[in-house]
């Protein structure tokens, strides 16, 4: 479906927010990087919460410049986080940022976890930005971790966004959608499947909030340019509008 059918970012009467919320594997930007940033503009977002930002020599350039191209600012997270990372609009005030590193296993990637707390106007909302674990008992136990670090944030209302490398039968997905709202089956908009872009064939990336955060439609937009998304990264960005109440 169409970018233009989900609603546009605004603050209502009553002090609540409507955000647009995207989740994006950038794949390290080692591919198109103008394609990546037309298909990030294109979506027009408040958020993006980033999974495989660039870690390594001169990452903070990478992403600023990603970040620039996007008409985004860096909000926190890249290679401090091992990877996950927050983009955010002007929009946003920025109340705090903390990157989380999660325990090693030997032998595996490190993960971490982006976090941090904003306002949009009258709403207040805690972000976790999160990849997890190709080894399934090592993304179960992630899972947990990211239900802890949203509990920790102590915020009324928080949104969670990542590559969770399973798709919504795996345990660890299922063991966030048990404590959080998982946006595609809530309001289901546009495409399902986020993997990859030539096959899309599996939804292994997500965008979930807490209870009281309204989902207006989440999916993979349709109407971006198929070329773009080819060519920007292995991933397809999954993008929703969300309205977060004021917060009391």
């Amino acid at each position: 479906m169409a970018i233009s059918e989900l609603p546009n970012s605004r603050t209502e009467e009553d002090g609540s927010a409507v955000l647009r919320v995207l989740s994006y594997n950038v794949r390290s930007m080692r591919d198109d990087e103008d394609a990546l940033a037309r298909v990030i503009r294109a979506c027009d977002p408040d958020l993006v919460f980033v999974q495989e930002a660039p870690r390594f020599f001169r990452w903070r350039k990478h992403a600023a410049r990603l970040a620039a191209k996007s008409e985004l600012v860096m909000l926190g997270g890249g290679a401090t986080a091992a990877g996950p990372m927050l983009l955010c609009s002007l929009r946003a005030t920025v109340e705090r940022t903390e990157d989380v590193l999660l325990p090693l296993t030997p032998g595996l990637h490190r993960r971490g976890l982006a976090t941090a707390v904003v306002r949009f106007a009258g709403a207040r909302v805690g972000l976790v930005s999160c990849h997890l674990s190709l080894r399934q008992d090592e993304r179960y136990a992630q899972a947990g971790m990211v239900l802890d670090r949203v509990a920790a944030l102590g915020t009324p209302y928080a949104l969670v966004a990542g590559d969770l490398n399973e798709g919504p039968g795996g345990p660890a997905f299922r063991r966030l959608a048990k404590e959080l709202q998982d946006g595609w089956e809530v309001s289901p908009w546009g495409g399902e499947h986020t993997s990859t872009p030539a096959d899309p064939h599996q939804r292994i990336d997500a965008i979930l909030a807490t209870p009281g955060v309204e989902f207006l439609g989440c999916g993979v937009p349709t109407d971006l340019d198929p070329a773009d998304l080819r060519a920007a990264t292995d991933h397809l960005p999954v993008l929703a509008a969300v309205r977060v109440p004021a917060t009391p």
